[in-house]
């Protein structure tokens, strides 16, 4: 446990040290990445990892109570916020993808949804394979563009399988419940996507729902994305575009921790917006699940 009071905890995510600019990587890394101009409901994102690495502090008194293994032993870094291009998104993902590609193993927090796609471009330039994918949320984010914005935040994955950076086969997505046009969700199918909707996660249960994301997987190296939405708006309110109908923080949580044996090379928790946010439990729960995340990759990483 820290003698530091949860109160005085530094401002990094879970209190990690920051990274200098020219120290050697760590083996895990986090970073925030303020985008959200390719919102197209509720704005704010933007302001995402700063409530995200607030509600961290919570997160630091101890080790993590199924895995026994301490934040503090992690080596874990904060980079601080990557660099985007004020107003523009094709350079705001291309400065991204250059700032991503010398990390090893990313924790990003964002942000919109948007953030993910040069995430991904860059994981898999690096290890010269498409990706498989757990992807959480209430929207599939197949759209060819939204709104006429092509690179929208509900497009990622649209861009993603076209341009070969996830293997579709391989990738499930877990809670989609939003309205749809019928041709993207066809489209989507036809790809070779999973897709878990919200009441089918309800009804399967935590143990049927994460044989199936193993299932998919399998030993292929692997991306998480974790969407805030993909929680129901009474766990998470202080996000873009709420759906109702979603998981509740302890099925998510209760998912996550059975994916051990799952080869995740990175992840990402997107599309916290705090001026909707009530007592930051949104921002809570968007830190529970990068430190859930943390905690299975550092025990893995510990053997």
């Amino acid at each position: 446990m820290s003698l530091v009071p949860t109160f005085a905890t530094a401002p990094s995510f879970l209190g990690a040290p920051w990274q200098a600019p020219d120290a050697a990587p760590a083996a895990f890394t986090v970073a925030g990445i303020p985008l959200d101009i390719g919102t197209t409901n509720r704005a704010g994102a933007r302001s995402g990892p700063t409530a995200i690495r607030q509600a961290s502090r919570m997160l630091v008194d101890g080790a993590h109570p199924t895995r026994w293994t301490d934040p503090q032993d992690w080596p874990l870094v904060d980079a601080g916020d990557f660099r985007i291009a004020l107003g523009d998104i094709e350079g705001s993902l291309a400065l991204i993808e250059r700032q991503a590609a010398a990390i090893p193993h990313l924790v990003a927090l964002g942000g919109e949804h948007g953030i993910t796609l040069p995430l991904l471009r860059a994981l898999s330039k690096r290890l010269g394979a498409p990706l498989a994918l757990v992807h959480f949320d209430a929207h599939v984010d197949t759209w060819a563009d939204n709104f006429g914005q092509v690179y929208g935040h509900g497009s990622v994955f649209f861009h993603a399988i076209r341009e070969g950076v996830v293997d579709a086969r391989r990738m499930i997505q877990v809670g989609i419940r939003s309205p749809v046009q019928r041709d993207v969700w066809d489209w989507t199918l036809a790809q070779g996507v999973t897709v878990l909707s919200g009441q089918e996660v309800q009804a399967m249960g935590i143990e049927a729902v994460s044989r199936r994301i193993h299932a998919v997987i399998g030993d292929r190296p692997a991306y998480l994305s974790f969407d805030i939405d993909a929680l129901d708006p009474a766990f998470a309110p202080g996000t873009g575009t709420p759906e109702i109908g979603g998981l509740a923080s302890w099925q998510a949580q209760a998912i996550l921790r059975r994916l051990d044996g799952i080869d995740f090379r990175g992840m990402d928790i997107v599309e916290v917006a705090p001026a909707f946010d009530t007592a930051e439990i949104t921002a809570l729960a968007a830190a529970t699940i990068a430190w859930e995340y943390l905690a299975m990759v550092a025990a893995r990483s510990a053997g």
